[in-house]
């Protein structure tokens, strides 16, 4: 592509991604220290991503694929994104509020998949150029944090309003984007196909079953990190947490250029294993750190190996997918795998994420007893590493043509 195309795409990654980071991270600390919401209940408003995860792609790929252009549903997707978020804002019960974060959620997260199809579409080389253009969604997600602390806007809904505004400047600069028309107008609407039905004979592999169990299951660690890392940090007295917190996705950048050549020499288990270590080290980490003080330190370590656990997980699972399934399932077996990931996972972690953290919630004072809440997914992480090194396997048959 063209050197004018390709900054043109990379700047709309970096708005897509920079609203999301201007208040997913923080908000915890606003529903908890502002808006006085119970622990379960922040656990359930981390989970309306995944519920956008579930939702979304049935939504986005009946419009995108048949109807409209790619460009115009994510305009539009984002301007009624932008006028959610600000309602989200001015809501002061969950009752409210909760609706209508999932509404929005379901509009944001529809952009992934929009994002990601639109690049493609214009890419002439997409193992090349892909990556390079999505690399600026970390680059949106740091500035968004930077941003936002640089604001005071960490416990307030000043983040929403952030949020909002870059909603509306993404919407507005995706009209301007080349056109990218409907590929399947006119195709007949299959159901299984949408649903990834046909990636269920994969499971039928126990390699690829352990996997796709295994990574269920991590995104339940993952759910506790989003859902408490701000407002633990914020108790532990650390100021400009969200402008700190971007350390993970440097850490991003950091380990997703060193995956190629790790990958030579460690295969996609040795790969997959070193990111539930990280998630281990991580929770071990912030468990300890409690115990005295001086332990800064190993907050800033937990941050930091960020890259590791969600490069070496996700990031690698999508290439192992792509590896296993064959290319008539492979976009359905994609679209199984994020499902079970970033839809139904991370809901039930952020569901049990809200649960231990309410448990372990000091009535009087709205404290927490943080060692408990992160002993949980620093077990859980280390469980999985040896369940998923006895039974996966390299390899293996890749699902037969149909």
């Amino acid at each position: 592509m063209t050197l004018t195309l390709f900054l043109r795409l990379q700047l709309m990654v970096f708005l897509h991604y920079f609203v999301w980071g201007a208040w997913f991270v923080t908000m915890g600390t606003y529903l908890h220290s502002t808006l006085k919401f119970e622990g379960a209940q922040i656990g359930l408003a981390y989970g309306s991503t995944a519920i956008g995860a579930m939702v979304s792609p049935f939504f986005a790929g009946i419009i995108a694929d048949r109807f409209f252009a790619t460009q115009r549903l994510l305009g539009c997707l984002h301007l009624v994104g932008a006028a959610l978020l600000y309602y989200v804002s001015t809501t002061k019960s969950f009752g409210a509020f909760y609706p209508a974060l999932i509404a929005y959620t379901i509009t944001y997260m529809a952009g992934h998949g929009l994002t990601n199809a639109l690049t493609l579409h214009h890419a002439k080389n997409p193992a090349k150029e892909f990556p390079l253009v999505m690399l600026m969604g970390s680059i949106g997600w740091i500035a968004a944090g930077l941003v936002v602390s640089a604001l005071n806007f960490e416990d307030s809904a000043g983040m929403f309003h952030l949020a909002a505004g870059a909603a509306l400047v993404m919407g507005l600069y995706s009209f301007t984007l080349p056109n990218t028309p409907p590929k399947g107008a006119g195709a007949p609407i299959n159901l299984r196909t949408m649903l990834g039905l046909d990636a269920l004979k994969l499971m039928r592999d126990r390699s690829f079953a352990t996997f796709m169990i295994c990574s269920f299951l991590i995104c339940v660690p993952l759910s506790f990190y989003f859902s408490w890392m701000h407002i633990f940090m914020g108790e532990m007295k650390i100021a400009k947490t969200a402008m700190k917190m971007t350390g993970a996705q440097v850490s991003d950048v950091v380990f997703l250029l060193l995956l190629p050549f790790l990958l030579r020499r460690l295969g996609v288990k040795g790969i997959l294993i070193l990111g539930m270590v990280a998630w281990t080290v991580r929770f071990g980490l912030l468990t300890q750190s409690v115990q005295a003080s001086g332990t800064a330190w190993m907050i800033f370590v937990a941050i930091a190996v960020h890259g590791m656990c969600y490069d070496y997980i996700f990031v690698m699972g999508r290439m192992y997918v792509d590896e296993r399934a064959t290319p008539d399932i492979r976009a359905a077996t994609q679209g199984f795998h994020a499902f079970v990931t970033l839809g139904a996972g991370m809901f039930i972690g952020s569901m049990l994420a809200g649960i231990v953290g309410q448990h372990y919630t000091n009535a009087a004072d709205k404290t927490h007893a943080w060692q408990n809440i992160w002993l949980v997914p620093a077990v859980m992480s280390a469980v999985l590493i040896v369940i998923f090194a006895v039974l996966f396997k390299d390899g293996g048959e890749k699902a037969k043509s149909t």
